[in-house]
């Protein structure tokens, strides 16, 4: 049986790296991929490393 990941963010994280590389580093062609962060960030109280990010990426998607 797996363990649970110590960063049981980190896909979703790494999602949306490749997401804004491939979109010019603009958040908002990534908001999918933003809010599933997001909601991994809600589902385990933010104990992963990953969820400082979301609130400065929904900042600047509500621009």
């Amino acid at each position: 049986m797996a363990q649970p990941s110590k960063e049981p963010c980190k896909k979703q994280a790494c999602d949306i790296q490749a997401c804004l590389t491939k979109n010019n580093f603009l958040p908002q062609r990534c908001v999918r991929v933003i809010q599933l962060l997001q909601s991994c960030c809600e589902q385990c109280d933010n104990k992963s490393t990953h969820c400082a990010s979301v609130s400065t990426l929904l900042k600047q998607i509500n621009k």
